[in-house]
């Protein structure tokens, strides 16, 4: 049986460890992976609203009502505007098309739109046809409404708008997919019923906006967007 020297052993040694310094070098110098995208939290899915009678309710187009929850409203006219496509798209598609502004993001600014009373809710709003209406407001919950005492309440807001509306909270739609949606989304002349939450204290924020939109769309028909209703309504 052959023996290996020292200087043998030394030899082979130094062999073995070359292949694991080269692989650990590699993996030093290899690029790390790029971070993933930071992507939209999801909407909350949304409540259905009680259908009993409220123990209260607040009429926003009041001036009463909204200062009850110190609510100034804001509106501004959204416009059709030209974006790049999408990629991937078909021949002939060469453009695509965007709402401005998307107000009902969270921490949109609306400093510089036209204040607006809370009676005008109920003005004609828009130039007809194909037309689109942003509505803002800031709500805070007040300890009490004349009598009624607001703590552990359940809110509701009901935004009824001719012709459709989307309706934002906290800069969330809460909508479902593949079902009927009892709050932020509905169809011709029918209210938005959102649940605001499930139980309120005094000094809660709500950030509301409500996209009013004139239609049926295909039809581009000659009126305009206009609130019918507008309220909060709470339940004990």
């Amino acid at each position: 049986m052959q023996t290996l020297t020292f200087g043998k052993r030394l030899a082979l040694a130094a062999i073995a460890v070359v292949p694991l310094t080269m692989s650990t070098m590699a993996a030093a110098q290899a690029p790390a992976a790029p971070a993933a995208a930071p992507t939209a939290p999801a909407p909350p899915p949304p409540q259905m609203p009680p259908s009993l009678v409220p123990s209260h309710s607040v009429d926003l187009m009041t001036a009463p009502g909204s200062a009850a929850f110190g609510a100034q409203w804001r509106t501004m006219e959204a416009k059709v505007v030209e974006r790049a496509p999408l990629a991937g798209h078909l021949p002939g598609y060469e453009k695509g098309y965007d709402i401005s502004p998307h107000a009902g993001e969270a921490g949109f600014d609306d400093s510089a739109w036209p204040k607006i009373e809370a009676k005008d809710l109920a003005a004609r709003r828009g130039g007809g046809y194909v037309s689109f209406i942003w509505y803002r407001a800031n709500l805070t919950i007040p300890a009490k409404i004349g009598d009624f005492e607001t703590a552990g309440a359940k809110a509701v807001l009901t935004a009824y708008v001719d012709d459709y509306a989307e309706v934002w909270i906290n800069g969330q739609m809460p909508r479902r997919s593949g079902y009927p949606s009892p709050a932020t989304i509905q169809g011709l002349n029918m209210p938005n019923r959102v649940v605001l939450a499930d139980s309120v204290n005094a000094g809660d924020q709500f950030q509301i906006a409500v996209f009013g939109i004139n239609g049926p769309i295909s039809v581009a028909p000659a009126n305009t967007v206009w609130f019918r209703q507008a309220s909060i309504e709470f339940y004990k």
